[in-house]
């Protein structure tokens, strides 16, 4: 059985919260039990730390094609009957509590289910010493693994989101692209592969010695190289080279990284709440729209905002600019300040924010592995067709009817 700590938002570790008084519960109706289906997860949770301890409390949770089955096991737990039991259910979230000795005990608080149900179909029911809660789905073809994104839940569900098309963690830092890189890859049951060190073997030198010999084109240029005899490799994360030496910032040398999901590890200058770290998630493709997440001191993230300035302009200026390589990148995770314990962290909000970009183009992995196939031409994203020559550059060549 497998542990869940509170979780909302991208991250798992949150404090549980008291439901505003004003939301009304949903109505109980009595339903005849049913058998889980698919596969099924048991996870903990626990009470919320404002009251006094009880037995945590194990779940069920089950996934069928577009109905999801929640069972909570209420045994030792004396309530009087369907009065005593609250249900609060929205798009994205999900609120359990019960009346207990004259106090309500939450069971369970998440604003981040998996992805969207719908809210108004939710049902639930009382079984013998369970609840019950029945949930739709608003992607049927979407397979939950657990009932909240979690870290183990991205990682088991991005595996039928992604279809094996390899990841590319870009940015100026190397050490944070190689620390997000390795736990990608653990979690996802994916290669790590860093050109760092593919090059230096190669090379039989330091990155760094090699800089002082031939300076930072020629290292780029050989990660050029590097990448391209990696662009046909499926189920790899790969951290790139950071700094002036890295090929991803260079925007002529995008051919080959257009092959994967890209993931630009940026830093901010914008400046947030003080004492606290900013990862703010964005897709360079959705008019800008950007989910802006902030650490707190222990690493774990507070509400969500919706944020038009700071680091949200510092994204659309990248961008709109094309400056930089980097603002190529599928999704960009904006990152203030660092410390190596985020990695898993990090490497979470880069699965978040990649789950909610194939999710908005399910032909993405589709797209990617016929880039590959046509050769990696560098007519990403409006894909030509076969027998296309890019040293013409005949844009008004439409791409295939099949994209």
């Amino acid at each position: 059985m497998a542990t869940a700590t509170p979780a909302s938002c991208f991250f798992n570790q949150r404090t549980f919260k008291l439901p505003s008084p004003s939301r009304s519960s949903l109505p109980v109706r009595q339903f005849a039990t049913r058998n889980a289906v698919a596969f099924k997860t048991r996870s903990r949770v626990s009470c919320s730390s404002s009251l006094s301890p009880a037995t945590p409390i194990s779940y069920e949770f089950s996934d069928g094609s577009s109905d999801m089955e929640l069972r909570l096991q209420l045994g030792g737990i004396d309530i009087s009957g369907p009065r005593d039991i609250y249900v609060d259910a929205n798009d994205t979230s999900l609120t359990i509590q019960l009346k207990h000795s004259g106090s309500h005990m939450t069971l369970m608080e998440t604003d981040s289910l998996f992805d969207r149900i719908k809210s108004d179909e939710t049902i639930w029911y009382l079984d013998d010493d369970q609840l019950v809660i029945n949930l739709k789905k608003q992607n049927p073809e979407l397979k939950w693994p657990d009932i909240v994104e979690s870290w183990e839940s991205l990682a088991a569900g991005s595996m039928q989101l992604l279809r094996g098309t390899s990841i590319y963690i870009i940015g100026d830092s190397m050490e944070i692209n190689q620390k997000v890189a390795k736990e990608l890859a653990v979690g996802l049951g994916y290669t790590p592969l860093e050109t760092k060190e593919l090059l230096e073997t190669f090379a039989k030198q330091t990155i760094d010695s090699w800089v002082l010999a031939e300076g930072y084109d020629a290292i780029a240029e050989a990660e050029g190289v590097l990448l391209e005899s990696l662009s046909s490799h499926v189920r790899a994360v790969v951290a790139t080279l950071g700094g002036q030496q890295g090929a991803a910032r260079r925007a002529d040398k995008w051919q080959h990284l257009y092959a994967g999901f890209t993931v630009w590890l940026s830093a901010t200058e914008a400046t947030v709440q003080s004492g606290k770290d900013v990862a703010n998630v964005h897709f360079p493709d959705s008019s800008y729209d950007v989910i802006q997440n902030h650490f707190n001191a222990a690493g774990s993230l507070t509400e969500p905002e919706r944020d038009e300035d700071s680091a949200t302009k510092e994204v659309r200026r990248h961008i709109e600019d094309g400056s930089l390589g980097y603002a190529n990148a599928d999704v960009v995770v904006k990152l203030q300040g660092w410390d190596a314990s985020y990695s898993k962290t990090v490497a979470q909000a880069s699965l978040s924010a990649l789950k909610r970009l194939v999710l908005s183009d399910r032909k993405l992995p589709d797209k990617k592995s016929l880039y590959i196939r046509l050769g990696c031409r560098g007519d990403w994203p409006n894909i030509k067709p076969p027998g296309w020559d890019p040293s013409t550059a005949d844009d008004s060549i439409t791409s295939p009817d099949t994209l």
